[in-house]
C-alpha cells in the first residue's frame, strides 16, 4: 500500500479508503443488472467497479480517523464492506431473476418452453431471453448507472461501514425480497397462465363434443401463435411495471418488499 500510493501520489489513508470503498462496489457490481452479467469479461467488470469507486470515495467519509488504522480495523471493515455490497447486490439481481421467472412461466404456458432454449449464456426459453435483454436495455436507457450509483452511496446509510448487519434483520429483508420477487414474476407472467387455462378448457370442451377431432393438431399453432401475439401486445406493459419495480427498490431498498 505504502509503493502504490507513493506511485499514485494519495497519500495511504486515502488508498485504504479507496480499497475498502471498492469492496462494497465491486461486490454490487458483480450482481448489477446490466453490469454483473455473465456475457460481459471480468476486466470489463473490473474496470466498472473502479469507475464507480471514484464516485463513491468522493461522498463517503473516511471510515476512521487518526490512528485508528490497524490491521485488525481494515479486516473488520474489510469484512463488512464485503457483505454489505453482497446484499445490496443480491437485492438488485433478484428482479433480474424474477424476468427469467416470468419468461420461464409464460413459455411454459404457451408451449415455448423449447424454442431457442440456449439463446443467452443462462439457459432460457426465448420469451425469457427477450424480456431480459429488453429489460435490461430499458434500465440502461433510464440511466441506471446514475441510480446504481445513488444506491451505493445510500447503502452507507443503511448499512454502516464497520458494522456487522443483524442476522435476523437480513433474514427478514430477504424473505421479503425473495417473495416479492416470486409475487413480480407471477404478475408479470399471469396474462399468459390466464390464457393458457382459458384454452385448456376449451380444448377439453371441443374434444369432449368432437371425440374424432385430432384437437391437439389443431391447438397446437393457436397457442403459439397466442404466446407471441401476447408477447408483442403485453411486452411494454410488463417491463413499465417491472422498470416501476425496480426504481422504487432503488430509491428505498429497506422499505420495498414489506
Amino acid at each position: 500500500m505504502e509503493n502504490a500510493a507513493e506511485l499514485l501520489g494519495i497519500s495511504e489513508r486515502a488508498l485504504w479508503h479507496g480499497f475498502l470503498v471498492f469492496l462494497r462496489v465491486g461486490a454490487i457490481v458483480a450482481l448489477l443488472p446490466g453490469f454483473g452479467e455473465q456475457s460481459i469479461p471480468v476486466r470489463v467488470k473490473l474496470v466498472i467497479g473502479l469507475m464507480f469507486t471514484l464516485v463513491v470515495a468522493a461522498t463517503v467519509p473516511p471510515f476512521l480517523q487518526g490512528d485508528a488504522w490497524s490491521f485488525p480495523a481494515v479486516i473488520q471493515f474489510g469484512v463488512t464492506e464485503t457483505i454489505a455490497g453482497f446484499i445490496v447486490g443480491i437485492g438488485l439481481r433478484l428482479f433480474v431473476m424474477a424476468l427469467q421467472t416470468a419468461g420461464s412461466m409464460a413459455a411454459q404456458a404457451t408451449s415455448l418452453a423449447q424454442i431457442f432454449g440456449g439463446a443467452g449464456v443462462e439457459p432460457l426459453p426465448a420469451i425469457g431471453h427477450v424480456l431480459v435483454v429488453s429489460g435490461l436495455a430499458l434500465a440502461m436507457i433510464l440511466g441506471m448507472h446514475v441510480r446504481a450509483a445513488a444506491l451505493m452511496i445510500l447503502s452507507y446509510e443503511m448499512l454502516p461501514p464497520g458494522v456487522f448487519p443483524s442476522p435476523a434483520m437480513v433474514a427478514e429483508w430477504g424473505v421479503d425480497q425473495v417473495s416479492g420477487a416470486f409475487s413480480l414474476a407471477f404478475q408479470l407472467a399471469a396474462p399468459f397462465i390466464i390464457i393458457s387455462v382459458l384454452y385448456n378448457l376449451t380444448l377439453g370442451v371441443i374434444n369432449r363434443a368432437m371425440p374424432q377431432l385430432m384437437v391437439a393438431f389443431v391447438g397446437a399453432p393457436v397457442i403459439t401463435f397466442g404466446g407471441l401475439a401476447l408477447l408483442l401486445l403485453l411486452s411494454p406493459l410488463m417491463l413499465e411495471v417491472w422498470i416501476q419495480a425496480m426504481n422504487a427498490f432503488l430509491a428505498d431498498p429497506i422499505g420495498v418488499g414489506r
